[in-house]
């Protein structure tokens, strides 16, 4: 997060896609519209079919889609590579024309229209003007053909592992085969033909054989310093899914503002903000693009929009100043106050029965120990501390051990994917934080300046949200820059938690089960600095770039040139 009061640098921040266009007409599980009129048309010249007209609409689930025999289509050979971001990770070209959607075209679903892959096909069928029909049907020249082969029967279900999201496409004699193991992987097949349609017409002759590196990809969003629309976040979670990121936080609470509805504090609530419907709604989209959400309800710092209200909590020095922001963890009154606050917010956050159920305690820039001396300056924490722990107890015992009861708390609520911020982790204590809490690396600039080796080596995971490259902050102040797709592209890889560097250990701590991934971070610490038109412009093309590195972490095959003008098309 970030503190005006903080040293050099503080805040944080996120970036890529291009604003949205499409129609807000399109909710739900095929949340996604068909190729533009002059984009459709164009296909359909390109692969013209000397079969009858179709007499049913584009997404028609009617078996009799074009029921007499299909001429094979004729179309221009797709030529090169898969085009599309992130890049594919194996291509085994074939001789062929490839396969472009072409008129009297379907999707074709034997599993049928009940099975866990029917609403991907649906919205491959709306994105692409496509047929669509389910059971035992012929697979015809010019159709796709979408077929699970695990046994995973839930529907849009968040994946464990990213093995969880490979698939393969097969074009070959005109015709495109999509197979994966789970729904998710069918869902990043149809997102990769969606886009090779828009960059080159279709896909080149040949098998796709793709899954991610990092099994965590996403976005964190803060809209407690500005608010964010319902429709915004709706339209970057479509853009984040389209580029197969999978994750996003959303940093609802701040020193600015609270914004989501609350019915046990509905003091605290800013006048803008989400209501719970409306939030209900956002998770229902995410989880339909197989997006798990990750809310954040930081403490015991960042606390502004609700001690406003509670005066009595807020953290003193020594001398009687308000800290602006912090609760005063000493107060015997201050646990039940925040807990009530994770017990209702969990329970609006839901997930499937068996699903990864995040969620992020915050944990950062707690002034009483960005101090010289917090002891000295925060007598009433230091004795807690003593009285809790002993006489070696210290205010870091008494900050972890409140994170802790906060984890116990939404832990009893069913939340078993915890994360702080690496800045709320300390070393050589009473009282640690349990092996199982993420940490989230943002900086080095903390107090202590702990390296992210030091967490690796402690047997912590490190999710990647490195403030160099990936913190997007309104403004730029605490000489915070914004960050380009082209320097993420060409100068980051997961394994780079600080500063420009790959983090110095061993390289079996660097592997996807021990950072998982990472997150582009957007932070609105002056939040009238841009528009959200702006922030949606100005993320496009560090998501693209971010989408890259955490799918494949090799160098990228493109120039940068290449891959910012392939993400216009697509």
């Amino acid at each position: 997060m970030s503190n005006p009061m903080r040293p050099p640098r503080a805040p944080r921040p996120s970036a890529l896609l291009r604003p949205l266009t499409r129609s807000r007409a399109w909710t739900g599980p095929a949340a996604r519209p068909a190729l533009s009129a002059a984009a459709l048309a164009g296909a359909l010249l390109l692969s013209g079919c000397s079969g009858t007209a179709d007499t049913e609409p584009p997404g028609s689930t009617s078996a009799k889609v074009n029921p007499s025999p299909a001429a094979t289509p004729t179309w221009a050979p797709v030529t090169g590579k898969p085009q599309v971001i992130p890049a594919v990770r194996e291509f085994h070209q074939a001789e062929g024309r490839g396969w472009r959607p072409s008129k009297g075209a379907r999707v074709v679903v034997p599993a049928g229209e009940k099975s866990n892959v029917a609403d991907e096909a649906q919205r491959m069928a709306n994105d692409l003007g496509l047929g669509l029909v389910y059971g035992d049907q012929e697979v015809r020249p010019g159709d796709v053909e979408v077929k699970l082969t695990g046994k995973n029967t839930d529907n849009n279900v968040p994946v464990k592992s990213a093995a969880d999201e490979a698939y393969t496409l097969k074009a070959a004699g005109t015709k495109l085969t999509l197979t994966a193991p789970t729904d998710a992987g069918i869902f990043y097949g149809t997102r990769t033909v969606k886009q090779a349609v828009h960059a080159a017409g279709g896909l080149p002759e040949g098998t796709i054989e793709d899954r991610p590196d990092r099994p965590q990809r996403g976005m964190s969003l803060d809209n407690a310093r500005k608010p964010f629309s319902q429709n915004w976040i709706e339209d970057r979670l479509r853009e984040i899914a389209d580029l197969k990121l999978n994750q996003f936080q959303l940093h609802f609470s701040d020193d600015q503002g609270f914004r989501i509805q609350s019915d046990t504090h509905p003091e605290v609530v800013s006048a803008d903000h989400l209501t719970k419907a409306q939030v209900r709604q956002i998770i229902a989209l995410a989880r339909t693009l197989h997006i798990s959400v990750v809310p954040e309800l930081d403490s015991p710092g960042h606390l502004g929009a609700v001690l406003a209200h509670y005066p009595a909590l807020q953290l003193r020095n020594v001398q009687g100043r308000v800290i602006p922001g912090a609760i005063d963890i000493s107060n015997p009154k201050s646990a039940p106050l925040i807990d009530s606050l994770l017990t209702e917010m969990s329970e609006l956050f839901t997930n499937p029965k068996g699903a990864p159920a995040y969620w992020h305690l915050g944990g950062d820039e707690y002034q009483a120990l960005m101090s010289s001396s917090p002891a000295t300056k925060y007598p009433q924490l230091a004795k807690a501390a003593r009285q809790k722990y002993g006489s070696r107890g210290t205010i870091e015992d008494l900050t972890t051990g409140w994170l802790n009861d906060r984890q116990k708390t939404v832990e009893d609520k069913g939340k078993n994917r915890i994360e702080a911020w690496n800045d709320g982790f300390f070393a050589g204590g009473v009282v640690s934080a349990p092996k199982s809490r993420m940490v989230d690396y943002w900086t080095g600039t903390e107090a202590g300046k702990r390296d992210p080796a030091e967490y690796l080596h402690e047997g912590r995971n490190v999710m990647n949200f490195n403030d160099a490259f990936l913190y997007y902050v309104l403004g730029e102040p605490n000489q915070f820059t914004y960050p380009t797709g082209q320097r993420i592209y060409q100068s980051w890889t997961p394994m780079v938690l600080r500063g420009t560097r790959p983090v110095a250990v061993p390289a079996n701590m660097t592997g996807p089960d021990r950072i998982p991934g990472a997150r582009f971070a957007i932070w609105c610490d002056r939040a009238q600095a841009q528009t959200v038109e702006q922030v949606a412009a100005g993320i496009r093309l560090p998501l693209a770039a971010l989408a890259q590195k955490t799918w494949d972490p090799r160098t990228p095959a493109l120039s940068w040139a290449e891959f910012k003008a392939l993400a216009g098309r697509v």
